[in-house]
């Protein structure tokens, strides 16, 4: 059984910057693809970021490029990273976790990002 936890979330001002990991057990990832979604309040969730679990190219939504980066740990092997740099207000969200494997997509419970003005 896989399971996504992901922590790293706070309450940051514009501008400021955080980094959300995502760690991941149950089983080997090497053939998936791990990525990164936030909702907000009334909105449905969306796409943040996304790359292979073994490397190759990454891709971001259009509102985040150049601010956020998706990474591996290699040392780690199970943790995902989001960067996050130059912080909106319009980035406060619950920021999840996602793993594509074999067909199947699991998820994490998430975690709240808050960007003050």
């Amino acid at each position: 059984q896989v399971q996504l936890v992901e922590s790293g979330g706070g309450l940051v001002q514009a501008g400021g910057s955080l980094r959300l990991s995502c760690t991941a057990s149950g089983r080997s990832f090497s053939g998936g693809a791990v990525g990164w979604f936030r909702q907000s309040p009334g909105k449905e969730r969306e796409f943040v970021a996304s790359r292979r679990w073994t490397g190759g190219n990454t891709y971001y939504a259009d509102s985040v490029k150049g601010r956020f980066t998706i990474s591996r740990d290699v040392a780690k092997d199970t943790v995902v990273y989001l960067q996050m740099n130059s912080l909106k207000p319009e980035d406060t969200a619950v920021y999840f976790c996602r793993l594509y494997l074999m067909g199947r997509a699991y998820w994490g419970q998430g975690t709240q990002v808050t960007v003050s003005s």
